[in-house]
């Protein structure tokens, strides 16, 4: 049986890829007294706030402690929603490239949900996002992965685990797992065997979905399972272009080639080897 001995070095390459500090300086945003995200200090500059009807602007540049900080104001979710709005029809060719018309959660420190915000701006807001990944390995040892369509958004053609997707501010990581085990793989967990939750690790990197000022934070849960012999993923929402299963030395290869997302490699080398 082949074996997973990825090189060492590219190992500490890897992790440094998975911890990388932003592009340019970013400043804090805040909501209250709570910190929910980051933006480079003259990114909402330039955005016209106030509507036709007088309405104030949703947020607001400020001094703390000395420090420049922006503000969201008022209700968090309405308020976030303006900003995105506006993002979308004052910058969308640098900012918003890819509106999903899907609303992520916005939390505190403690992990607690303080509102909702278009996932189309949490790059270029540095909020911190949630992604559940599914690790599949057949009986013999041997790793399903999918290679992203080329139509993603993000990192099209990539290579990735058996399953990646975000968490949605109406899923639990459960039931995430579930829906997008469905939509990716066209799997119903019960199907599956030796299911388990691996790990998680946070994942902070420059955004790579080509729109500017973003940068990523997103803590990421991963899990494990065996997919019976027989059992066949097929692809249910076209962001998929097509499963290969990977004995363990040709996987090592091919993600020392970085053919992979730098998530998804990470993932692979938490469950297989020694990861974050």
């Amino acid at each position: 049986m082949s074996t997973f001995t990825p090189d060492a070095q590219w190992c500490a390459a890897l992790a440094q890829r998975g911890a990388q500090p932003p592009l340019r300086l970013r400043v804090p945003l805040f909501w209250r007294e709570h910190l929910i995200g980051s933006v480079e200090p003259d990114f909402l500059r330039p955005i016209a706030w106030h509507s036709a009807d007088g309405e104030p602007a949703p947020v607001q540049e400020e001094t703390r402690g000395g420090t420049q900080v922006w503000r969201v104001l008022g209700e968090a979710s309405a308020s976030l929603q303006r900003m995105a709005l506006a993002l979308r029809a004052q910058a969308a060719g640098r900012v918003v490239q890819h509106w999903r018309d899907e609303q992520l959660a916005v939390c505190n420190a403690q992990g607690e949900q303080l509102a909702t915000v278009e996932r189309g701006i949490v790059r270029p807001l540095g909020i911190a996002t949630r992604a559940v990944h599914l690790v599949g390995c057949a009986p013999d040892g041997r790793v399903w992965v999918q290679q992203r369509a080329l139509c993603k958004a993000s990192e099209p053609g990539l290579w990735d685990t058996l399953m990646g997707g975000m968490v949605s501010a109406q899923d639990s990581i459960e039931s995430a797992l579930a829906r997008e085990t469905w939509e990716e793989a066209g799997l119903r967990l019960e199907a599956l065997a030796e299911l388990r939750h691996g790990g998680q690790f946070v994942l902070r990197k420059p955004s790579s979905d080509g729109a500017d000022a973003g940068y990523v934070v997103e803590h990421v849960d991963w899990y494990r399972c065996t997919v019976p012999d027989g059992v066949q993923p097929l692809n249910q929402d076209g962001e998929v272009l097509q499963f290969e299963l990977l004995d363990l030395s040709e996987l090592a290869r091919r993600l020392q080639r970085d053919e992979f997302t730098t998530e998804a490699a990470l993932v692979l080398l938490a469950a297989l080897g020694d990861g974050p």
